[in-house]
């Protein structure tokens, strides 16, 4: 069956204009350009679409999924069963979280008495699910199944109290390499402040903290992009000049 950009954006709950962008990026190209000018799809751009839903779902970025779809090691069968697993995470912690709701609810109405460490349970299994689909690959890759199984079961092993503390200090974190970066010399006090921060904080979720293990993920914070977006969100070059200033920290 084929569709006009009207018909299939319509079929799958998108408007017409994403998928004239889609076409304009390369991500999905229609099948034909009829007589009268209009974008028609066939079966195959319709599982090309649901490919690209699925990773959008699961939170993956245009760039990525067209670098993924593109590749010429790409199996759609194989991403498939892929889309499930990553699904079935994802209705796990949504789960976890409505039990904790409920149970929150049933709390405020003084049905149940809830321990401290169960109102933050979902919140935990959340950060440690959201770290292991951004990042799980590498990391375990880096530093092997066993240390990060033991700094997931650490996580969700936090106090209220330990959350709390972890959460400000990320916030600090985020402020002080700020106005580090302002310093422009990663070698000064404030920088150095901020490489202990962020030693502080690390040590809320590694099991064992060395100078070679801080040094190097600072390196990984430059040499991924995806580490690098997310310190360079508080100033651009954040994540080199935290690398920088982590690298004098661990070396004195």
């Amino acid at each position: 069956m084929e569709y006009t950009v009207q018909k299939l954006g319509q079929l799958a709950g998108i408007s017409t204009r994403t998928l004239r962008y889609y076409d304009e990026i390369g991500l999905l190209k229609p099948a034909r350009i009829n007589s009268s000018g209009y974008r028609i799809y066939g079966s195959a751009e319709v599982d090309r679409l649901q490919q690209i839903l699925f990773y959008r779902e699961l939170g993956v970025n245009l760039d990525s999924i067209k670098e993924i779809m593109t590749s010429e090691q790409f199996d759609g069968a194989t991403a498939l069963k892929e889309h499930r697993e990553k699904l079935l995470e994802k209705r796990a912690q949504l789960d976890l979280l409505i039990e904790n709701v409920d149970k929150s609810i049933q709390l405020t109405e003084r049905k149940i008495i809830m321990t401290d460490k169960e109102k933050f349970e979902g919140f935990k299994q959340k950060l440690v699910d959201d770290n292991e689909q951004k990042y799980g690959k590498e990391v375990r890759e880096k530093y092997g199944e066993d240390a990060v199984n033991k700094s997931n079961a650490k996580v969700k092993g936090m106090t209220q109290a330990q959350y709390e503390v972890v959460t400000k200090l990320e916030e600090q974190l985020a402020l002080s390499l700020k106005a580090a970066i302002a310093t422009g010399d990663p070698a000064g006090e404030l920088a150095q402040k901020t490489a202990d921060l962020h030693r502080q904080w690390l040590s809320y979720y590694w099991d064992k903290y060395t100078k070679e293990a801080h040094a190097g993920l600072a390196q990984m914070y430059v040499d991924d992009e995806r580490f690098t977006a997310y310190y360079d969100k508080i100033q651009p070059g954040a994540a080199v000049f935290l690398r920088d200033a982590v690298h004098v920290y661990t070396q004195n």
